[in-house]
Formats: structure tokens, C-alpha cells, sequence
């Protein structure tokens, strides 16, 4: 490649809301990975296919850590169609492993980059999205990389089905801010909340080892939740 060229394309390289950290994999989750993964998996990069035929009602987790949420609400809705993205592959790993053992068919994975993704699916696919404690990014030079900007909120509604739902948990509390000034300033969302505010943790959302940590070290977690109006 041409020096000139590199140089061009790097400057114009996208803001990505995550780091493709390396982290710890354990021998089981990379088994898991290599097992598992391809019968369970969608395309990033293919044209969108339902899964299940348009079957179920569909709901997505983005960004979904080691998978102790989207295990349990699969286990929940067992009649639901359950899609998770996650790029760090011990989370994928862990996942994999917790529905094995569980005997939960009904998920399948994009082990890539959510914003990529989800901006090339077609409208109203999704009866419900939970986004639970997304990257904060607390320094302020890294803020736009946050995932919850007036454009992605855009995306995320349109993604939505009229009477569909969007879910997100915090435990930072200008992120919290952020998202609450981002999606009530978005056309075709209404909080939940009569006051526009914040909401109690939703009855589907379980408390992970995450949030139980950050309430032994005395976090307050912010729950948001909007629904798709026409």
C-alpha cells in the first residue's frame, strides 16, 4: 500500500466506543469459543438474517461482559429469539459455556463491533435492547468515544418496533446525565419515567457480580428506560 494511502485511510479511521483489551481467556472458554461458537453465531459482515425465521420477538444485549444477564433473561424467555454482541472473547467464552450448561439454545452472538452492525440492520427488528454499563470513559478527551451519543440513540430507535423497549443501566453519574439529555432529545423515544427521570431497576434486569461489587463500594446505579413510539 501506497504510504500516502495508509496515511489517508488512518486519519480517517472511526471513533470506536471500546479497546480490544487482552484479557485473561481461560482454557475453557477458549474451547468454548472453538466448539460452540459457530453454530451459534451471526455475521457481522453478512446481510441480515433472522435467525429464527421471524419467529419470536427479538431482543438484543449489546455489550454483554461475561454473559450473567443475557444467560438468565434467555432462561427467562424461552420463547424470545436472544442476540448478544460482545467483541472481548472471554465474554464470549463464558457465555458459550453458561448456556451449554444450561441447555439454552435460544441465543446467538455477534462477536464483533456492535455500531458497525447494528447501522447496516434493517428498521423495527427488535422488540426490546438492554445496554448494561457501557464503557464510562471518564476522562473528558475520551468522552465521544462513550456509546451513548444523539446519533447511536438514533440508531437505536429506528432498530426498535413501535411498543418496543430500550433498556440501559450506569453507575457513573454524568454518563447517566448524558444518556438522559441524549434519548429524551430523541424523536420517536419516550422515557418511561413520568418525569423524564430515571426508573427502578427493570423486573427482567438481574443483579450481575458487576453491580453487586459496585454496591459493596457504594455506587448508586442509574436505570433508563424509553419505548418506541410511531
Amino acid at each position: 500500500m501506497p504510504v500516502m494511502e495508509g496515511a489517508l485511510k488512518t486519519s480517517h479511521r472511526a471513533i470506536r466506543s471500546f479497546v480490544l483489551r487482552q484479557g485473561r481467556i481461560t482454557a475453557a472458554q477458549t474451547r468454548a469459543v472453538a466448539e460452540y461458537l459457530p453454530a451459534r453465531q451471526i455475521d457481522a459482515h453478512a446481510e441480515w438474517r433472522d435467525p429464527w425465521d421471524n419467529q419470536r420477538p427479538l431482543m438484543l444485549e449489546i455489550g454483554f461482559g461475561n454473559g450473567e444477564h443475557l444467560a438468565a433473561i434467555a432462561a427467562q424467555r424461552p420463547t424470545w429469539g436472544c442476540i448478544g454482541i460482545e467483541v472481548h472473547t472471554p465474554g464470549v467464552g463464558s457465555l458459550l459455556l453458561q448456556l451449554v450448561e444450561a441447555g439454552t439454545d435460544n441465543v446467538r452472538i455477534v462477536h464483533d463491533d456492535a455500531v458497525t452492525w447494528l447501522k447496516a440492520l434493517p428498521d423495527a427488528i427488535l422488540r426490546c435492547i438492554i445496554i448494561q454499563f457501557p464503557d464510562p470513559w471518564p476522562k473528558k478527551r475520551q468522552q465521544k468515544r462513550r456509546l451513548i451519543q444523539p446519533d447511536f440513540a438514533a440508531v437505536l430507535c429506528r432498530l426498535l418496533q413501535p411498543g418496543g423497549e430500550l433498556q440501559l443501566a450506569t453507575d457513573w453519574a454524568d454518563y447517566a446525565g448524558q444518556m438522559l439529555t441524549a434519548l429524551n432529545a430523541t424523536p420517536g423515544l419516550q422515557n418511561a419515567s413520568p418525569d423524564n427521570g430515571y426508573v427502578f431497576r427493570p423486573d427482567n434486569r438481574i443483579l450481575t457480580r458487576f453491580e453487586r461489587r459496585g454496591q459493596r463500594l457504594g455506587h448508586t446505579v442509574y436505570d433508563l428506560c424509553y419505548r418506541r413510539i410511531p
